[in-house]
């Protein structure tokens, strides 16, 4: 129950803060922040969508070891996709280590009824909050943006998750 409170209050936080940002006219953040297996990524919030706690997924045969299932999210059926394991095939984690995670769902402008387990919501981040960047490599996935390091030397991926909705290998869970 802790956790759902906690999640609550960041979400309301969140919300206040791009509410004031808009208000004031000033240029808002452009990512939420994440952790996944002890990497932090910068996801476009005009790409994200809902926050939820960890919950019921479904789990499906025959499936990619990163796709854990499916979900009802506020009355709508959403595959569930460990983004760590996805991206750096992490091994599966144990039901008690999920407890922590969030679901968070892809904006339904982008027509793909998904969601992408995080092991922790970090904030908002706005580019005034790093200090410098990097292009991706030329082997990076079409989904790989900017690499961008804050003032305590942090490394942020940047993922664009309309990129990442398309690719095929987030469209081929079957094992």
């Amino acid at each position: 129950m802790a956790n759902r409170e906690a999640l609550k209050e960041l979400q309301t936080r969140l919300a206040a803060r791009l509410q004031s940002a808009k208000a004031e006219g000033v240029a808002g953040a452009s990512w939420l922040a994440v952790e996944a297996g002890g990497q932090g990524y910068l996801l476009p919030l005009a790409q994200a969508g809902e926050i939820f706690p960890w919950a019921g997924v479904q789990p499906v045969p025959y499936t990619q070891p990163w796709f854990l299932g499916v979900a009802n999210l506020r009355g709508t059926l959403s595959g569930v996709a460990d983004l760590a394991g996805l991206l750096t095939a992490l091994p599966p984690r144990p039901e008690q280590a999920l407890l922590e995670a969030s679901l968070l769902t892809l904006n339904p402008a982008l027509e793909v009824n998904a969601a992408l387990l995080v092991d922790r919501l970090v904030g908002l981040r706005a580019a005034q909050a790093f200090v410098a960047s990097e292009a991706p490599q030329g082997e990076a996935p079409a989904y790989w943006g900017s690499t961008y390091i804050d003032a305590q030397g942090a490394r942020w991926q940047e993922l664009n998750l309309q990129a990442l909705s398309q690719h095929p290998s987030f469209l081929s869970i079957g094992a």
